[in-house]
């Protein structure tokens, strides 16, 4: 599972120099033999596989964000990626448990990749974060688990609060913005 994890991680293109700084040392920590699976909550190991999956809504060009009560963030739904467990398959799960649906990804690999130190009610450890990227529709009214999120809400890319957001959330906005413009224009961009 390693080594599938890291071909996923390789297959991302970088959207920035942080980003491109974020997988290089995300492939570095996978060879390196570290656990790289949650092992006990919140934080241990300390540095741990974390799958976001962002629903869009690609004609009106808003994301889903949750208001998350541990974190008390604005953020993507996802969960941390269980021992032996291809992040994609968390995503799958993690959809299932949280929003009661199933995932229907826009594009298969993760869009983009963070690290992050953790604030909120667990703070302090570090999420190595695959942004996947979801079909959704703003019509469709979803269920949610209450006991993760106050509530959930559709953000136009514009209007997303980024000061109570994931600190990569301006960053991710910019790239899948730029990818959806690619795809507009029918073609394939280099930095995306």
């Amino acid at each position: 599972m390693r080594e599938l994890i890291k071909q996923t991680v390789s297959s991302i293109t970088p959207f920035d120099q942080i980003e491109k700084q974020h997988i290089t040392e995300t492939i570095q920590w996978i060879d390196s033999g570290q656990e790289i699976f949650r092992i006990k909550k919140p934080d241990v190991p300390n540095k741990h596989l974390v799958s976001y999956f962002v629903l869009l809504d690609e004609i009106q060009k808003k994301i889903l964000l949750v208001d998350h009560k541990l974190a008390m963030l604005l953020l993507p739904t996802g969960g941390h990626v269980e021992i032996n467990e291809h992040p994609a398959i968390t995503v799958q799960r993690e959809c299932q448990e949280e929003l009661g649906i199933e995932a229907i990804f826009w594009q298969e690999p993760p869009l983009f990749l963070t690290l992050a130190t953790t604030v909120g009610k667990t703070a302090g450890h570090t999420d190595v974060t695959l942004w996947y990227v979801l079909k959704g529709h703003t019509e469709e009214k979803y269920s949610f688990d209450d006991a993760e999120f106050n509530s959930i809400t559709w953000f136009q890319f514009d209007q997303i609060p980024y000061s109570v957001s994931d600190p990569n959330m301006q960053r991710f906005i910019t790239k899948l913005n730029d990818t959806l413009e690619c795809r507009e224009r029918n073609n394939q961009c280099a930095n995306v």
